[in-house]
């Protein structure tokens, strides 16, 4: 395989060393307005404990006013420090466009609330300067129409749209790891 064939097979897969998860607002005082919201929640439990497993840097943001990010998804995490907003693209807040940057991360998982809002409008925004990756059921809106025309939208501005399960298999990249064993029980 030649050397720009290997960088665009890179460009398509999350991966170990090029990702951060993204968790938008997934907040007590939302989640329950949501459409499948335990469907949601424990899909982003799943990426918190990728994240975990293989020393992915994660980046929780929640907008003022609609409480804390639900404790499924910060329990056991030591450097948990959401970042409060008030935007609805999370670039258009400065700690957050800071944090992503600190990172040193050029490929952005995204999983989170609303995704007709926060979710899409942040991925839209970082398109071009990252490789973005929006997790179809790990995100989530009031409305299943809202949630389906964002999914759309972000396809058709070429973003990646992908699930839990094929992150996960993508940051794995193999089976018989000690990582792997780590997730089996959260993946079968």
């Amino acid at each position: 395989m030649s050397m720009d064939q290997e960088d665009l097979a890179r460009h398509l897969f999350a991966t170990r060393e090029d990702s951060a998860l993204i968790m938008i607002n997934v907040q007590e005082r939302l989640v329950p307005a949501m459409s499948g919201p335990e469907k949601l929640v424990g899909n982003c439990k799943r990426l918190v404990a990728l994240a975990k497993v293989m020393d992915l840097p994660v980046i929780f943001t929640e907008q003022e006013k609609l409480g804390p990010t639900v404790h499924e998804l910060t329990e056991g995490l030591p450097d948990y420090r959401p970042v409060a907003k008030t935007t609805f693209n999370c670039f258009a807040c400065t700690p957050f466009a800071a944090r992503v940057r600190e990172t040193g991360r050029h490929t952005l998982i995204l999983a989170g609330i609303e995704a007709h809002i926060c979710v899409s409008q942040t991925a839209l925004w970082a398109q071009p300067r990252f490789r973005v990756h929006v997790v179809s059921d790990a995100v989530s809106s009031r409305s299943l129409d809202n949630h389906s025309v964002a999914l759309a939208r972000m396809r058709a501005a070429g973003l990646t749209v992908t699930s839990t399960e094929m992150v996960i298999y993508e940051v794995l990249e193999k089976a018989g790891t000690d990582e792997f064993k780590a997730m089996l029980p959260l993946i079968k």
